[in-house]
């Protein structure tokens, strides 16, 4: 089965502070619905139209894991603090086999 993968590409981040209590309810949500942090920060590179802000790519066993994660109260919970915090492009796509 194809893992899952969450990709975040943030174009602007508004209020950090927000941004921060997010990522702790949402690290708690993601590793309580068995996903993995493989990758968070500032873009190395952007090529094209990309932006150098923050990126972050979470990986689950299957793409029905993935978006099961995101569903869950605990996800939700933490992108109702995020509310207005940022802009950006969220993801979930299924990995290669």
């Amino acid at each position: 089965m194809a893992k899952g993968y969450w990709v975040s590409a943030y174009r602007k981040v508004l209020k950090p502070e927000q941004l921060a209590e997010y990522s702790k309810l949402a690290t708690s949500a993601i590793k309580a619905s068995g996903g993995r942090v493989l990758a968070r920060g500032i873009a190395a590179v952007a090529h094209g139209g990309g932006i150098a802000e923050r990126t972050v790519l979470v990986e689950f066993d299957s793409i029905d894991q993935a978006i099961a994660a995101f569903d869950s109260a605990a996800y939700q919970a933490a992108l109702n603090v995020l509310g207005d915090a940022v802009e950006r492009d969220f993801r979930i796509v299924e990995g290669v086999d």
